[in-house]
């Protein structure tokens, strides 16, 4: 509103000689400051335990989900890795973040071990001149959009009832890493933010988690009932 009425008087001085401009010098408000939206991890895990018998796109689905969660990826990095990214001795994956800058992140066991089966079906699968490690069922690169409609499906499969989309992954991962470690500057290496101020959010996710226990536990935070 304050950007048309700016607007506005701009074309009042331009065109009619107006002289008087009541915006000049008025700030916009700032918006409230939404905290992103998280797992438990009693809900990822519950997420991330699903059978997977013999179909090999629940398969990937769950490398996908296991790397997501064990190295919070954004979906476009999730999305762009290729099988060369993955240092399976190291436990680590290359990942090209934003403005085309590469991390070195870990990867977790659970993860490792679901890459590791994945890969096989992979090489069955791919089309040939296809370099992306997740594939469609096609043999070609899975899009972001199908990304994102699997894990919604799995997540209502699974009982969770929270939103699920790749991002909740990448904040879970980001608030239980902090939750355990306090240590933000490793958590802002790992997301790839090239302010520690973005990553400062999750301090007040963890905030909330003390929060919560202190309510729960402390015999003088306990309402009168």
């Amino acid at each position: 509103m304050l950007s048309a009425w700016r607007g506005f008087y701009k074309y009042l001085a331009r065109d009619y000689v107006h002289t008087s401009n009541p915006c000049a010098g008025v700030r916009a408000p700032k918006a409230a400051k939404t905290l992103p939206s998280t797992l438990s991890p009693d809900e990822a895990a519950k997420l991330l335990e699903f059978s997977i018998g013999a179909d090999v796109m629940a398969l990937r689905d769950k490398a996908m989900f296991e790397l997501c969660y064990s190295s919070g990826l954004r979906l476009a990095e999730l999305a762009g890795l290729r099988p060369q990214d993955i240092d399976f001795s190291e436990g680590t994956a290359r990942v090209t973040g934003k403005g085309g800058k590469t991390r070195i992140v870990p990867v977790g066991s659970k993860a490792v071990e679901a890459l590791k089966e994945w890969i096989k079906q992979r090489e069955i699968l791919v089309r040939p001149r296809e370099s992306a490690l997740f594939l469609s069922r096609y043999g070609k690169n899975i899009s972001h959009r199908s990304i994102g409609q699997r894990l919604k499906v799995l997540a209502l499969r699974q009982g969770v009832s929270t939103s699920v989309h790749p991002h909740v992954l990448r904040h879970s991962f980001a608030s239980h890493i902090l939750q355990s470690s306090g240590d933000l500057r490793a958590v802002q290496e790992m997301l790839g933010h090239a302010s520690i101020s973005t990553t400062q959010v999750y301090t007040h996710l963890d905030f909330q988690h003390l929060a919560k226990v202190y309510d729960a536990a402390h015999p003088r935070a306990k309402k009168n009932g």
